[in-house]
This record gives structure tokens, sequence and C-alpha cells, in this order.
């Protein structure tokens, strides 16, 4: 009996594209190009950790397409993440800046590591370190990161100083999502969550649900899923569920969300919140709600 082998994230990402390229008749010419990556770099760098030994780290930085301008891409640490993944998010990049008109092509980085075990010395070190190797790939006119999973706008200052420190002058350009006082945009942080609760807008009025006030559930409780959270209650939903890696909460009648702010801030995580029910992942996701917003 076959075993089925379920594709891989790169592999789902080019099913997608072929999809699509079939549907607008695109060349096999194109396609050809379109299909792979550009450009891969894997490093493996040595990291001095806090106790005194050394840890060495395996990272990425990935260039699908620079036909539309330079690559734009996040920097993602998670301990799970690997290249093939990273190619995938590449590849999505460049569909994303193309379908809104920005002239840029797509690329995405990563390392393979918890930032949550490390402490800020060795994150920092990390992050100057993984800078240094991917330098020769990054800058303003070649390929500009930004903040992904794991990421913060302090890592992008650091990346920032260390491609500056590289060029013998300044670069604020080399990276977005740095902090304002060293050239980065306001409401960067909120960017995200604000376009998702746009999205959830207009879909409620494409789809002519007129709920007196639609509820919603939101998976991932960071940056995103926060300012998200807060965008839609403000907008005039009701937001009744979320949850992070470790687990959700629900309350039927509502989430108090500043309330589950100092929990969060306490605790770690959303777990545990007296104020409403826990549910996991996968239940939440089944939850009777209006809106999901994963």
């Amino acid at each position: 009996m076959a075993v089925e082998t379920r594709a891989s994230a790169f592999q789902t990402a080019q099913r997608r594209f072929d999809a699509a390229a079939d549907v607008i008749g695109l060349s096999d010419d194109a396609r050809g190009s379109l299909r792979e990556v550009k450009r891969e770099l894997t490093v493996h760098f040595p990291v001095r950790m806090d106790d005194g030994s050394v840890h060495v780290f395996t990272g990425w930085r990935v260039q699908h397409n620079i036909s539309r301008g330079p690559a734009k891409g996040g920097i993602r640490y998670h301990p799970d993440v690997d290249l093939d993944l990273v190619k995938a998010l590449a590849m999505l990049m460049t569909w994303k800046c193309a379908a809104v008109g920005i002239p840029y092509g797509g690329s995405k980085g990563a390392v393979a590591v918890d930032p949550r075990k490390l402490s800020q010395n060795e994150l920092e070190h990390l992050t100057r370190r993984y800078a240094t190797e991917i330098a020769i790939l990054i800058g303003p006119e070649k390929d500009i990161p930004a903040p992904d999973m794991g990421t913060s706008p302090q890592i992008m200052a650091w990346i920032m100083d260390t491609i500056s420190m590289h060029q013998g002058h300044s670069v604020t350009a080399s990276v977005t999502g740095k902090p304002v006082d060293v050239g980065g945009s306001e409401g960067r942080v909120e960017a995200p969550g604000r376009g998702a609760t746009y999205l959830t807008l207009e879909a409620l009025k494409y789809l002519h649900i007129d709920e007196e006030t639609p509820t919603v559930a939101v998976q991932g409780y960071g940056q995103v899923g926060r300012s998200a959270t807060r965008l839609l209650t403000e907008a005039g939903l009701h937001v009744v569920a979320v949850s992070d890696s470790k687990g959700g909460v629900y309350n039927p009648k509502g989430l108090d969300l500043a309330a589950l702010d100092e929990h969060r801030q306490v605790r770690g995580g959303v777990s545990g919140f007296k104020k409403a029910d826990a549910v996991t992942n996968p239940e939440l996701l089944e939850l009777p709600v209006t809106v999901l917003v994963p």
C-alpha cells in the first residue's frame, strides 16, 4: 500500500502558483523563472552564550524574485523553521508586493531558534552575528528585512546598526520595522492588525453580514493579534475568544481585553485568565462566531 506523502510548504506554494498561472494563461517561459527562488543563502554561525558555552545556530536568507525592485521580506526566529518554509514565504512575499503594486520583489529570512529561551544579551549577539552573515545580500537597493514571527523593532535596530557598521555609515533604510527614534515609521506596530481589521469589515459588507454585534475569535495574541482585537472592538465587533501558542480563552459574553492584557503581562500568555473559559487552539477554530481571524 502506497504511503501518501504530505506536500512541503514550498511545494504547496508552487502548486498555488501553478493554479494561478493556469487561470491567467502564463507562458511556460515566465513560469520557469517564477516557480523557483532566485537565490538562497544558508549560514551556520557560532554564538557565545551567557554561561560561556558556544552554540552554533543555522539561519537563512532567500530571495525569490527581484524583477520589480529590491527584495522585501521579514526575518523569523522560530525553532521549527527550515529552508523549505523560508523559500515558500519568500515566494509569497513576491505575490503580496505585486498584488498591491509595491515595487519590491520577495524575500524571507529566518534563524532556527526559540528567542524566548535567550537572554537579551544572547539575543543581541545572535542577531548581530546573523546580520553579519547575510550582510552580503542586504541593503536599501538589494534586500530589505522587516520583523516577523519572533522578531521585533529592537532586533531590526540591531540589524540596521550591524549593517551600518559594515558600511562605515548609517544605513537607516536597510531594514523596516525599526523603532521610531532610529528612523522607523509611526503606526508600524499596529499596521498588520489594522489591515486585518479593514479586511474583516470589508468582508462583512461583501458577504452582507449585518448582525448587530458580530462575534470574533482571534487565533494568535502576539503583536498583530493584540492590535487586531483592540481595533475590531473599537469598530463595534465583539471579541469573544483569543489564543496563543499555549492555549486560548473564551467568553461568549465578550472578553475584558484590558484585564486580559494585564494577565498576559504577568503570566506570559492568555492561559489561566479567570474571566473566561479555557479552550485549545483546535477548539477555538470551531467556536460559533461570526468571524475567525487565524
